[in-house]
């Protein structure tokens, strides 16, 4: 799973939680079986050329020349579910998901865990999708602004919360910015938030985390500035992201 979200700083008060299938927190990805999960999203990926075009401010052309509601109406979808039945979620068909052990405690554990990521036409990884796995991680005081957030009807948590997508950004004490695309429990997209929290979700085969893979890495800035972030919300690109993150179900 995922935000992998959570960046740290120094000047933050933070507070680090070891998830069972009680709780949860930052995830962090790890390539090796039955290891501790380091955060996402992953610092080796490549932006998609249209998130890295806005991120410089300059203009996306392949995304800008269809509206984004044509582009959900037109382009053929997928369905992919998590080999254990639970996770479902649809996709571009000219995309393609591929998944492989996620993190796990023990060698029982790893069977149910599952890492699935998400390429776009162009072979660009463009988001990331963990289920059954555990959580750790920390969080920190942020001032956060909500861009755009919906409900994912398909998703409730444990403790039978709604849940919403959502695109946001954090700023922290130093000063920083952190931009985020993904799923998370409902109350962290109100406008009281005031800490960075976590996109981990609990529900009954473990922690689910979806996100966007916005930049290669959690110190490269997604935009150049709030204004760039929301002239992306308005490319196709982004509609097919958020279309994939508001699919998401469990059965």
């Amino acid at each position: 799973m995922k935000r992998r979200i959570t960046c740290l700083r120094a000047a933050a008060t933070l507070t680090g939680v070891l998830l069972t299938a009680a709780a949860c927190a930052v995830p962090r990805a790890s390539t090796e079986p039955n290891a501790t999960p380091l955060s996402p999203p992953a610092a080796t990926v490549e932006l998609s050329p249209s998130v890295a075009a806005t991120a410089t401010g300059a203009p996306a052309a392949s995304e800008t020349a269809a509206p984004a509601s044509e582009t959900r109406q037109s382009a053929p979808m997928a369905t992919f579910t998590f080999p254990d039945g639970h996770i479902s979620f649809t996709y571009p068909a000219d995309w393609t998901v591929t998944v492989k052990p996620g993190p796990a405690l023990n060698a029982e554990a790893q069977k149910t865990s599952y890492d699935a990521t998400i390429k776009d036409e162009s072979g660009a990884e463009v988001a990331r999708i963990y289920s059954g796995m555990y959580g750790d991680g920390a969080a920190g005081p942020a001032r956060r602004t909500i861009l755009d957030h919906a409900p994912v009807p398909g998703i409730t948590n444990m403790a039978g919360e709604a849940t919403e997508f959502g695109f946001a950004y954090d700023e922290y004490l130093d000063g920083s910015y952190y931009y985020f695309m993904d799923v998370r429990n409902a109350r962290e997209f109100l406008a009281t938030t005031d800490s960075s929290g976590s996109n981990q979700i609990l529900l009954p085969n473990g922690v689910l985390s979806a996100w966007v893979v916005l930049s290669g890495s959690p110190s490269t800035l997604a935009f150049a500035s709030p204004a760039a972030a929301n002239a992306w919300m308005e490319t196709g690109r982004y509609a097919q992201l958020k279309s994939v993150l508001l699919s998401l179900s469990y059965a």
